[in-house]
């Protein structure tokens, strides 16, 4: 068969894309390569979401999964995308379970934590190392954690750090935090919180397990360490789109024009896979409502 809209991605933007798309009868699949939710269901709270003061990420995703399902939104998952080619009026999703014939492709893929680049990193992740809060918070109770990095995700992710560990130690490469207000005045009032200015991690260490993290000072390149059971990795982001032969920007992200649409027609793109100033999931849901109706527009001028 031939879809009307195949989406990848199952986040908020894919899910709310296949929402828009089924509201318009079209036949449409989302391809998930993990579990529907995206990146939210790892996130432990969520208070800037309208119409939910307070709600965790799990929940938040498990109420766009239903919403979409109500709607008979098709859903694949544990399926990767390794391209897309361009047959005109159609295109072919090539999958790891084989070959989709579709008339348009939403791209809303999302991203991949970026790695910090550290000697030790690689050799104690899963053993200390994480980039995921909620995950493996657990395993740190009453420890000594270290977080790396001064956006959004730092920050909050410190903050609920707290609930278990006995200690969290901040470390940011300038002298000022890039979260929100909001977020910043948490973490500035918590007590189990300190903050490392100036200062990036050189090596992490350990015999079995994390034991330490040597910290440079990028100013005066002063060595010093921090005691620490683990070290909690908040960077940057990398789009999944290496399967997408479509312009991005120097880093991969798809750059995206009017109706979301991207250099190729019919391809379009939402959510934080794209060149964007803000990834939250209020602009996600945004992008994906209007990358359906862009879809959809498209397909009644075939």
């Amino acid at each position: 068969m031939v879809y009307d809209v195949v989406i990848i991605g199952g986040g908020p933007a894919g899910l709310t894309a296949g929402i828009y798309a089924r509201r318009a009868m079209l036949q449409t699949l989302l391809l998930e390569r993990m579990g529907i939710g995206g990146q939210i269901i790892v996130t432990d709270l969520v208070e800037n979401f309208p119409g939910f003061p307070e709600i965790s990420g799990a929940d938040l995703a498990a109420k766009f999964e239903q919403h979409a399902l109500k709607f008979g939104l098709e859903t694949k998952n544990m399926v990767d995308v390794t391209g897309i080619e361009d047959k005109g009026k159609t295109k072919i999703v090539k999958t790891t379970d084989g070959d989709i014939e579709t008339k348009t492709v939403i791209i809303a893929s999302g991203t991949t934590p970026k790695k910090l680049g550290a000697k030790g990193e690689l050799q104690f992740t899963g053993k200390g190392v994480s980039y995921c809060a909620t995950c493996d918070g657990f395993f740190f109770r009453d420890k000594t954690v270290v977080v790396v990095g001064g956006g959004d995700s730092a920050i909050t992710e410190a903050i609920y750090l707290t609930k278990m560990a006995k200690k969290v130690y901040i470390v940011h490469r300038r002298d000022k935090l890039r979260a929100e207000k909001i977020n910043q005045e948490h973490a500035f009032a918590n007590p189990k919180i300190s903050f490392v200015w100036d200062s990036v991690i050189e090596e992490i260490v350990g015999k079995q397990v994390v034991e330490k993290a040597i910290i440079r000072n990028v100013k005066t390149k002063e060595l010093s360490e921090i005691k620490t059971d683990g070290v909690f990795i908040y960077v940057g982001l990398i789009p999944n789109t290496g399967f997408a032969d479509v312009e991005k920007d120097e880093g991969g992200f798809i750059v995206p024009y009017p109706g979301q649409a991207t250099s190729v027609k019919g391809i379009f793109v939402a959510g934080d896979c794209r060149v964007t100033p803000l990834r939250q999931i209020t602009t996600a849901v945004g992008d994906g409502a209007i990358a359906a109706v862009s879809a959809e527009r498209y397909i009644e001028g075939l």
